[in-house]
């Protein structure tokens, strides 16, 4: 397995990419290959600093970077030479089984969309964002490749996401929710209303690959046993970032309320390992990075702000997501569905 690294994306680029890359190759052999790219003589400098001499290495060279505040899909004419474009073209040589990314959301969405193209059967391509609940892992799809979808994208995601949960997560019976403003089947605008039609007609019909949980809330995502969240792009992003910037806030508050007084201190010294567990649970570092499902290859997004262990998880999932076969599984559900749909109009 070869797996391609965007070694100038990310807030902390090259620095991450490599001792990720490093971590991964001493804990993954299956790993046969990593391609670092991105600029040759900045990335070399790095791996001698970071005694990464690993012969399973190869440096390709990119001579430009998507800067993190550019229009990623913009840049595909003006930067084709990006770290982003070079990488997801090794993919589209088969030189590479896959490709990770920490660098501009935008630019990786829309290089796999240009060069790599979706699978068949699906129209849109989208990013499952893992949010960790009571029962395990939630997938969010999709927080924010297509903020603008339609109905029968998210009937894809649906089958994406229940595919990747089930073959890569191991969850035997994917359950799926549609994101809406109340649990009841009339609630939500017209798209979400659309949206639960299709979804309720499959399942009834019986060939649904997953269970349809019908409307879920914002609570149901840490609360309830759900695999997979559904939601256009635009209120995934916005669900997505909220999410993280509470995680946040409420570990600053805590930490801030504990120092205000000694027994306090005490107290939080007492129960450091129930708060590192929970960190861990929570935190993105040990899911690595999203894949988005859809495309002909496997691309992992990772944090922009990612560190070494999030893209060595990040490396972990795209070497998972390959070697569990997500993208024929969809393929083949796909297939059968507009195989059903053709019988059933005829």
């Amino acid at each position: 397995m070869k797996i391609a690294v965007d070694a100038m994306g990310g807030d902390n680029a090259p620095l991450v990419n490599v001792v990720g890359a490093r971590e991964a190759l001493a804990l993954y052999p299956n790993i046969e290959m990593i391609y670092l790219v991105g600029d040759k003589d900045i990335i070399a400098k790095e791996c001698a600093e970071q005694n990464l001499n690993d012969k399973r290495i190869e440096i390709v060279h990119a001579s430009q970077v998507v800067e993190m505040h550019e229009s990623g899909a913009k840049t595909l004419r003006s930067k084709r030479d990006s770290s982003i474009a070079v990488a997801t073209a090794l993919v589209k040589a088969g030189d590479a089984d896959a490709v990770v990314s920490a660098g501009n959301t935008g630019a990786a969405v829309a290089n796999a969309t240009l060069r790599l193209r979706t699978l068949k059967g699906i129209e849109r391509a989208g990013i499952a964002s893992p949010l960790p609940n009571e029962f395990g892992v939630c997938n969010l799809l999709d927080a924010g490749a297509n903020p603008e979808a339609k109905p029968e994208h998210l009937v894809g995601y649906a089958v994406m996401g229940a595919m990747y949960s089930k073959h890569v997560l191991g969850v035997a019976h994917p359950i799926v929710g549609l994101m809406s403003n109340g649990e009841e089947d009339e609630k939500g605008t017209a798209f979400t209303k659309e949206t639960f039609a299709l979804l309720k007609k499959m399942e009834d019909g019986g060939c649904a690959p997953f269970k349809f949980l019908g409307n879920i809330e914002g609570s149901d995502l840490y609360e309830t046993q759900v695999d997979v969240a559904l939601t256009d792009g635009f209120t995934g992003n916005i669900i997505l970032k909220s999410c993280e910037a509470t995680a946040k806030a409420m570990s600053k508050w805590l930490k801030l309320e504990f120092k205000r007084k000694p027994m306090r201190v005490l107290g939080a010294a007492m129960a450091s390992g129930a708060f590192k567990a929970v960190k861990r649970r929570s935190s993105y570092e040990y899911y690595g990075g999203s894949p988005l499902l859809g495309i002909n290859g496997v691309v992992i997004i990772s944090h922009g702000g990612s560190s070494a262990l999030a893209m060595q998880n990040a490396i972990r999932g795209a070497m998972e997501a390959v070697e569990q076969n997500v993208n024929p599984h969809i393929e083949e559900v796909m297939e059968q569905l507009q195989a059903e749909a053709s019988s059933g109009s005829e």
